[in-house]
């Protein structure tokens, strides 16, 4: 998933994953008997360690600070990081399962402990992380520690497999590369996509599902992902997914920072926008096409068990609400566990999250979109998070 404000297993772990790797409910159910021998075996993992160290706040920290990309990492003790005792860790564990299905090498030697520790209590769960694994503060090359943090959702909405009465805008399959319009090279922009001859007919027959709001399919263009209940052309109704697939190459530019620079609104957000085109119904492809970058998908059906994950992010596992990150791969490899620290007027989080995704707008060690999850409340806390953030990449020792 790229969006825009977007196994291996070892041999003697193979025949429990059946467990492991199900929701909560059901590994309880597999019998807390088995808890103790795999808690034990995690405490023997074969994987080489260094020694762990003294002392329940793991002692100060002996590395040195690295840097990486457009970040730098300088260790810190594990009592730095706001909130670390109280957080439920089993809400995280299922997405650090999910990254060990396509670990980094560096992180393939825990994932063993990891799929184990999923029936951990979250005291055994904060144990085994102060001994294997090391907090850095993540820093700007210029040392500063703080960034700024937003939201994304999946958007759940309506659509039509054909196009009639109320729903009349398009969402398209990625055209070849010699349509001019997927390639590595800026495309088409939205405008001409919507008024050059060539440009439309190059995306003739692409149309994969249509909706009834201009402003849902920007929307779903800027989140890089949405769940539709599509009207197929038998009237039958099913749920399908569609997730990104390429862009036509031209940079996001905010349809809201373009109201603000035109001194047309106050309020930016989602609710912002729609009330200033309820307003200027004569203005709305004009802020359309403020945002030359235009989004393709591709269509997935959405069973019971997918449904109960979000989409694929870029580390090409599903994320997990309010879990998952997108971060800066430049600065921050996907798989690696996050302690999230943020305080402001959305929200306040302090916990274990997993860097699994990116977007066009996240660029920057210290900048990073929280998947907020699917529905009203998830689009809710979204659209209003935006405040400061404070990182710590928790590597391995």
């Amino acid at each position: 998933m790229n969006h825009e404000s977007v196994m291996e297993r070892s041999a003697g772990d193979a025949a429990i994953h059946g467990c492991l790797g199900a929701p909560r409910w059901i590994a309880t159910a597999c019998g807390l008997a088995m808890t103790m021998a795999l808690l034990t075996l995690a405490a023997c993992s074969s994987a080489p360690r260094s020694p762990a160290p003294v002392g329940a706040d793991a002692g100060q920290p002996t590395q040195s600070t690295l840097v990486r990309g457009n970040s730098r990492w300088t260790p810190a003790p594990w009592s730095d990081l706001p909130g670390f005792e109280d957080d439920p860790l089993h809400e995280a564990w299922n997405a650090w399962l999910r990254s060990c299905e396509r670990p980094a090498p560096i992180f393939a030697a825990l994932c063993s402990d990891i799929r184990l520790l999923s029936l951990g209590s979250g005291q055994q769960q904060r144990a085994w992380m102060r001994q294997h694994l090391q907090p850095y503060r993540v820093e700007s090359l210029r040392g500063e520690t703080r960034g700024l943090l937003t939201g994304y959702y999946e958007p759940m909405l309506e659509a039509s497999r054909q196009r009639q009465e109320g729903f009349n805008v398009p969402l398209y399959a990625a055209p070849a590369a010699a349509a001019g319009l997927k390639s590595t090279r800026p495309g088409y922009t939205r405008r001409d996509m919507d008024t050059l001859p060539e440009a439309r007919a190059a995306l003739r027959g692409r149309e994969l599902v249509w909706l009834s709001d201009p402003v849902d399919a920007l929307l779903l263009q800027i989140q890089g992902s949405a769940r539709l209940r599509v009207r197929e052309s038998d009237a039958s109704q099913r749920w399908v997914r569609l997730s990104y697939a390429g862009s036509n190459n031209h940079a996001y530019q905010s349809p809201g920072r373009w109201l603000l620079e035109q001194h047309a609104v106050q309020d930016a957000s989602w609710n912002g926008i729609r009330a200033w085109m309820a307003r200027n119904p004569q203005r709305v492809q004009e802020l359309l096409w403020s945002n030359p970058r235009v989004v393709f998908f591709h269509e997935q059906p959405l069973s019971e068990q997918d449904a109960a994950f979000g989409p694929k992010g870029a580390q090409g596992v599903a994320l997990t609400p309010q879990r998952s990150l997108a971060v800066d791969p430049n600065s921050i490899p996907y798989g690696t566990p996050l302690w999230l620290s943020s305080v402001g007027p959305a929200t306040t989080l302090h916990r274990l999250v997993l860097a699994q995704d990116t977007g066009a707008a996240i660029v920057g060690a210290l900048r990073a979109d929280y998947f907020a999850g699917w529905g009203a409340q998830a689009a809710d806390l979204a659209g209003r998070l935006k405040q400061p953030l404070q990182l710590w990449v928790l590597w391995p020792r």
